[in-house]
């Protein structure tokens, strides 16, 4: 009897043996226009502060964020999305400064578009940078949110955003029916053509703890769990996912990526609209910290991390490492 030989027919390894044979087969492909770059503001002129949870990303006055939007076109990165940072000074219980004419994000807005109209304008849609209490919206006597109070003032905030000259409004803070209050005031104002991508599946997750210092909106009591989706929970994206898409979103998000690859996986499967996926603060900060102890290879991991998240669905990845994803796949 003739022994069986593991060589005799198939050999994935055959497949694999040559780069060019590699690259030909390979299923899933990033590119810079698969990145959109978050950019955190500062009042002030010539301020490119870095963010010590963050090594290598930076707080930008305005006249840096142009600059480095410059860059992020010239690599062909799809667009930026933008959150305001102000002095707590300035803050309130209600984060009006957040819908002023003249607020961070709103010239940023004007300047990105005259200067470089070939990138998509996302603005953040929340109120945790604005607000003293430090919660994304307006609470009541008891500390709880009061969602109707809040939808009020997220509508000012859309508009204030699409007068200024966003593509798209994304509202970051899980209140229900914010789609819909968003959707309804931009369409009352004319401002159709706007696009709204929601963070529809968000977790109240640990990963969060170096944004809170960029955007300087950590609470200043309790937490967000009753608004954040429980990480525990896989059937309730689901049902996130449908209520934003019947009220009328455009794009949905899952935040975080990297342990939700499930749930990014869950959505599109689910889904026929356009599927993103935020690497956030806490991700790229692991990423960054194991490098630099010599533990892992920057380059190798982090395109790793960001094919898995394309892999696992998403079309677009909102990523601080846009800017070192794109000059790597040059």
């Amino acid at each position: 009897m003739t022994p069986f030989c593991s060589h005799s027919r198939h050999q994935p390894r055959r497949l694999r043996r040559h780069p060019a044979m590699r690259r030909m087969l390979r299923e899933y492909h990033l590119s810079p226009a698969d990145f959109l770059l978050p950019i955190f503001l500062v009042e002030g002129e010539g301020i490119r502060k870095e963010i010590s949870s963050m090594p290598g990303v930076f707080r930008h006055s305005i006249d840096s964020a142009l600059r480095f939007c410059g860059e992020a076109a010239a690599r062909g990165i799809s667009g930026v999305l933008l959150f305001g940072v102000v002095d707590s000074s300035r803050k309130d219980p209600r984060g009006s400064l957040s819908w002023a004419p003249e607020g961070l994000v709103q010239r940023a807005a004007r300047a990105i578009r005259e200067h470089h109209p070939e990138l998509l304008v996302i603005a953040d849609a929340c109120f945790c940078e604005y607000t003293s209490h430090g919660h994304c919206g307006v609470l009541d006597i008891h500390g709880d949110r009061d969602d109707s109070a809040t939808l009020e003032n997220l509508q000012l905030q859309a508009l204030s955003y699409a007068e200024a000259g966003v593509d798209i409004v994304a509202p970051s803070g899980m209140a229900d029916g914010m789609v819909m209050a968003i959707r309804e005031a931009l369409d009352s104002a004319r401002h159709e053509n706007v696009a709204v991508l929601s963070y529809a599946v968000k977790y109240a997750s640990a990963f969060y703890g170096p944004f809170r210092e960029a955007a300087d909106s950590t609470p200043g009591f309790g937490n967000r769990r009753g608004y954040q989706m429980d990480p525990a929970n896989r059937r309730e994206a689901f049902r996130e996912l449908q209520l934003d898409l019947e009220e009328g979103a455009d794009m949905v998000m899952v935040k975080p990526a990297a342990a939700y690859l499930d749930i990014i996986r869950d959505v599109r499967e689910r889904c026929d609209f356009p599927v993103l996926a935020y690497q956030v603060s806490g991700e790229y900060s692991m990423l960054q910290a194991a490098a630099q102890a010599g533990y892992l290879d920057l380059r190798d991991s982090v395109m790793e991390s960001l094919l898995a998240i394309r892999r696992a669905g998403a079309d677009a990845i909102i990523t601080y490492y846009a800017m070192e994803a794109a000059n790597w796949l040059d």
